[in-house]
């Protein structure tokens, strides 16, 4: 669900869609999407549990098996940053399956 942080979100948004719950876009130029998913439905490519404590399960995924190089898959902030003086921070966890398909996370 959405913290009371600008841009914080765990994904755990129960029946409600993750890109609203979280202020987050599907980028409609780019060439795939992401996904929120959880590590039973992920199998082996993905990671065995999320970052967040408790019951935590869910996460965003791209699958690239299908993709090919230089197709990207990019998320966009809906919601408004205040501004800050030195305070402003990026903070997020991240896993990724070594396979051929497998290309660069850019933030």
């Amino acid at each position: 669900y959405y913290t009371s942080i600008p841009g914080s979100c765990n994904f755990e948004t129960q029946d409600q869609e993750w890109t609203t719950v979280c202020g987050l876009t599907q980028d409609p130029s780019d060439d795939f999407d992401w996904n929120i998913s959880n590590s039973a439905a992920t199998g082996q490519t993905g990671p065995d549990t999320d970052h967040t404590p408790g019951k935590g399960q869910h996460f965003l995924y791209a699958n690239s098996s299908a993709q090919k190089e230089g197709n990207r898959a990019r998320i966009i902030t809906t919601k408004v940053f205040p501004a800050s003086l030195g305070v402003c921070r990026v903070r997020f966890w991240f896993w990724m399956f070594a396979s051929r398909q497998t290309g660069v996370l850019k933030v």
